[in-house]
């Protein structure tokens, strides 16, 4: 894969994951700045480190499976995972110009 391909697949990975919302949250993870990492692997496998705004979120599973199906749906990608971690821990500051507005938070 070259540079360019694998810019461009990351640009449709993060396109997709701006569909993904938590059923809570009118933002979708991606704007508020959920997704830590997105490594494209030169055998077309996806790793996705991605936190949650709190570590006992009840839709964790739910929000995981959609990130994992919706980014394995993708032409290119041959699989993908979906890390969670806390570190570093999630905060306000996190989220976009965009999510922070439409929260009311600016």
């Amino acid at each position: 894969m070259t540079y360019d391909e694998k810019t461009a697949l990351e640009e449709r990975i993060v396109d997709i994951l701006k569909t993904v919302y938590d059923p809570e949250i009118p933002v979708n993870i991606y704007d508020l700045g959920m997704i830590y990492k997105i490594d494209v692997k030169e055998d077309d496998s996806v790793d996705i480190d991605m936190t949650f705004t709190a570590p006992n979120c009840p839709a964790a599973d739910f929000i995981m499976e959609d990130v994992r199906t919706k980014v394995e749906s993708l032409e290119g990608v041959s699989a993908a995972t979906v890390n969670i971690v806390f570190e570093p821990a999630w905060d306000q500051s996190m989220m976009s110009e965009e999510a922070r507005v439409e929260l009311g938070f600016d």
